[in-house]
């Protein structure tokens, strides 16, 4: 097989820089599949890139490298790393992008990448996607192992996780990502539809055992709309209407049926979601 190395950045594609970094990639790494995740993070969020790659990365084979230079402390003394997980190997930036994936798949190693004999000769202070990341991530794809990086080291960077604070009959979360559709996107999963028509939820963020809910049951909390009930499809729903929905990343998601959610509710990521029920077992 073709090694894979999977890309994302908050580069855009208006300006040279991804395709620079795939230049530079194929240079050293001709046989590489070379697939984007996306290039459309906001400028500096880490936060989106963190969920993004955490909603991604099991779908692609086992020995892809992940690319991932979204690095507002570019030039510093934040780390590069390389790290192993899940089958996979992700090349990133020390400040926190990599923790959430990390949290669900433990590390089988951490790479401090800092063997400068693997980057770019005159390596810049504003680019390291090209000159540092892109070189790293190719030479892994040519087989070399991540212990010739670098040193091994035992910790990374943490970003805070969103809120999801579970209680007895309710739990208090956020809107953690916003789609280009304006799907309000909530850290309230993971979600899984059951047979008899009961939802399954299995916090991913913060603590607590799974609990069985009634669909029907729930009432959702958002600005100042309230939703009843979860449905499985937008199309349950007439057009313009506001639903309650589980998104293919098992995710508790809420949308306007043809229309735009965060446009026409006003929210943001990072405005509160809450979620009330009546609980059959715990």
């Amino acid at each position: 097989m073709r090694p894979v190395i999977a890309i994302l950045t908050d580069f855009g594609t208006r300006d040279p820089f991804v395709a620079i970094m795939k230049g530079v990639m194929r240079r050293l790494s001709p046989n590489a599949d070379l697939i984007d995740v996306t290039h459309d993070i906001e400028a500096q969020n880490v936060r989106q890139a963190a969920f993004a790659l955490l909603t991604s990365w099991r779908w692609f084979p086992s020995g892809t490298i992940f690319l991932c230079v979204v690095d507002p402390g570019v030039g510093s003394e934040r780390r590069a790393l390389v790290v192993s997980a899940g089958g996979c190997h992700f090349v990133a930036p020390d400040n926190g992008l990599l923790s959430w994936t990390l949290a669900e798949s433990p590390p089988d190693g951490i790479i401090s990448a800092e063997n400068s004999a693997w980057y770019l000769e005159n390596v810049s202070h504003t680019f390291h996607g090209r000159d540092v990341f892109a070189p790293l991530a190719a030479h892994l794809a040519c087989g070399v192992g991540p212990g010739d990086l670098g040193p091994a080291i035992s910790g990374i960077g943490q970003l805070p996780e969103p809120r999801l604070e579970l209680q007895s009959e309710a739990l208090h979360a956020e809107v953690v990502d916003i789609d280009r559709f304006g799907n309000l996107v909530s850290s309230v999963g993971d979600c899984r539809w059951r047979e008899d028509g009961t939802l399954l939820l299995s916090p991913r963020f913060g603590s607590g055992a799974p609990v069985e809910l009634q669909a029907d049951n729930l009432r959702i909390g958002l600005g100042d709309s309230e939703i009843t009930g979860l449905h499985k499809t937008y199309s349950d729903v007439a057009a313009g209407e506001i639903l309650a929905c589980v998104g293919s990343s098992g995710f508790l998601e809420l949308g306007v049926n043809q229309g735009n959610a965060a446009r026409e509710l006003g929210i943001a990521v990072g405005d509160t979601v809450t979620v009330g029920w009546t609980c059959n077992n715990s």
